[in-house]
């Protein structure tokens, strides 16, 4: 009984540790609206883009343009942002790994309601 009580604790412990970082880091869109503004929005005003209109942050060409976007919302905008692509520049060196996770999060809000 006293194995089976020591066992159950150790599993419980390691799935708290591996479940920690989802609920620890979650992402904070109205900070994202801020590092967004600052950051952003130059190029990508309202959801727009100055370099390549047709690559805007809308939706329907989120879905097109990037191309692991149906995997993970989130996931393929906080790649899309920290690697850069095309006409964007990679923002890892710039931003820090939660603010880009919380920019992430405020584009798939904005997009979702239509910006």
């Amino acid at each position: 009984m006293l194995l089976m009580r020591r066992l159950l604790s150790a599993l419980l412990a390691i799935t708290v540790c591996f479940a920690a970082p989802s609920w620890v880091m979650a992402a904070d869109s109205a900070h994202g609206g801020q590092v967004f503004s600052s950051t952003c929005a130059a190029c990508h005003a309202g959801g727009g883009n100055i370099v390549d209109p047709a690559k805007t942050l809308q939706k329907a060409a989120l879905e097109a343009t990037l191309s692991n976007y149906g995997s993970g919302h989130e996931e393929a905008i906080v790649a899309q942002v920290t690697n850069g692509k095309g006409g964007m520049p990679s923002f890892a060196d710039v931003l820090s790994a939660a603010d880009i996770a919380d920019v992430a999060a405020y584009v798939e809000a904005q997009a979702s309601s239509g910006w």
